[in-house]
């Protein structure tokens, strides 16, 4: 289950979606998201299934790795689904069943939300580097340093968070291997024995975790690190005509997704 966890991993390509200045990324996250979120109808669903499956297409991250990123979230999306299927009103299936089809439809309205959600903002992460998200995230939210809001502080937390996911999952495979071989059981057992089970995998993981985070702080202490005043890219961010478009695209989807709530389709 650790493995198929895939959130913070960004997978190396050259691909249209790739090449997006991480700024346009972001943006036509922040779009899909709110664009997703006004559909109400089959119609507005297959829309949004449309874009995210060529959205998908096009940075040809393989469908099985999104699937992956979908399958740790699956008692969320099966209690979701029960939870519409059981407590919606509407016409019974059958006779006297609590069960009815306006439950069903919107359960799988729900299921397809939570899946596409999933998808499209964790293609952000498949196809950005950590630096390069750091960088545009940074940018878009320089306006708030005239409030003297950290911003270069914040990002660059939200860049440790993202790079470090990976590595704990690693961390937390090995220290269980390490655990079941010298007979510990997550498996069987209540939930309480089960908790407790857990002992030895957070106490090691949390040893480690503060070590790399002590090492990382030294190690920029040493390199003289002091926050965001004066310091420069490598990379420049620079936006160009295929954002351009992407933006367009975007704003367009976005107000097709507006219209068709509007007129109830």
């Amino acid at each position: 289950m650790l493995k198929d966890i895939t959130l913070g991993q960004y997978f190396p390509g050259d691909s249209v979606v790739h090449r997006l200045d991480a700024r346009t990324k972001l943006v036509l996250v922040i779009v899909y998201i709110v664009a997703l979120f006004q559909a109400q109808s089959w119609l507005g669903f297959g829309l949004v299934t449309l874009v995210t499956a060529g959205c998908v297409a096009a940075s040809r991250i393989p469908p099985k790795t999104m699937f992956k990123g979908v399958k740790p979230m699956l008692f969320i999306i099966v209690l979701t689904a029960m939870l519409n299927i059981f407590y919606t009103s509407g016409t019974p299936v059958l006779p006297g069943w609590i069960i009815t089809w306006e439950g069903i439809s919107r359960a799988c309205q729900m299921v397809l939300r939570i899946v596409l959600l999933i998808s499209g903002t964790f293609l952000l992460t498949y196809t950005t580097s950590p630096i390069a998200l750091t960088d545009g995230l940074e940018m878009l939210l320089n306006p708030l340093r005239r409030l003297h809001v950290p911003v270069h502080e914040m990002t660059m937390m939200m860049s440790m968070a993202l790079r470090f996911i990976p590595t704990l999952i690693e961390e937390t495979d090995k220290i269980m291997s390490a655990q079941k071989a010298r007979g510990a059981d997550f498996e069987t057992g209540g939930l309480v024995q089960r908790a407790k089970a857990l002992l030895p995998i957070l106490v090691p993981l949390f040893v480690s975790a503060f070590r790399r985070a002590d090492e990382l702080a030294v190690a920029m202490e040493s390199r003289c690190y002091h926050g965001g005043e004066g310091r420069t890219r490598m990379k420049q961010l620079r936006m160009g005509r295929a954002d351009h478009i992407a933006l367009f695209l975007g704003a367009a989807f976005l107000a097709a997704m507006i219209a068709l709530k509007r007129l109830g389709l």
